[in-house]
C-alpha cells in the first residue's frame, strides 16, 4: 500500500489511501476534492522517493468530509502569592479529509 508525507497548515502528516485525517482548517466546502501538492516523501511499489524539499509533480488527492471544531481546552495561568489568576478557553477549528489517491 503506497504512503506519502504531506505538508499542510505548517504540519506534516503521514497518509495512505483511505485514511482519514484532521488537519488545520482549510477554506473548502464539504464533499469537494482537495489537492495537496507539497509532498515531502513518497513510497510506491517498494520504491522510496524523498523530496528536496518537495517532490516535483507529485500530488495527493483528498475529499473534504466535514468542517468542525475540537473539544474545548482550558488555559489557566496562576502566580502564587500574587493574586494573579487568568482563565481562558479555546476551541481549535479543523477540516477532516479522507485521502482518495496518491
Amino acid at each position: 500500500m503506497p504512503f506519502a508525507v504531506i505538508k499542510t497548515g505548517g504540519k506534516q502528516y503521514l497518509v495512505s489511501e483511505g485514511k482519514k485525517i484532521k488537519i488545520e482548517k482549510l477554506e473548502a466546502e464539504e464533499g469537494k476534492e482537495i489537492i495537496f501538492d507539497q509532498v515531502l516523501l513518497l513510497e510506491k511499489s517498494k520504491k522510496l522517493e524523498i523530496g528536496a524539499p518537495v517532490i516535483a509533480g507529485a500530488k495527493v488527492t483528498g475529499k473534504v468530509l466535514r468542517q468542525g471544531r475540537a473539544d474545548k481546552i482550558v488555559v489557566f495561568k496562576y502566580k502564587p502569592k500574587k493574586r494573579y489568576k487568568k482563565k481562558q478557553g479555546h476551541r481549535q477549528s479543523f477540516t477532516e479529509v479522507e485521502i482518495t489517491k496518491i
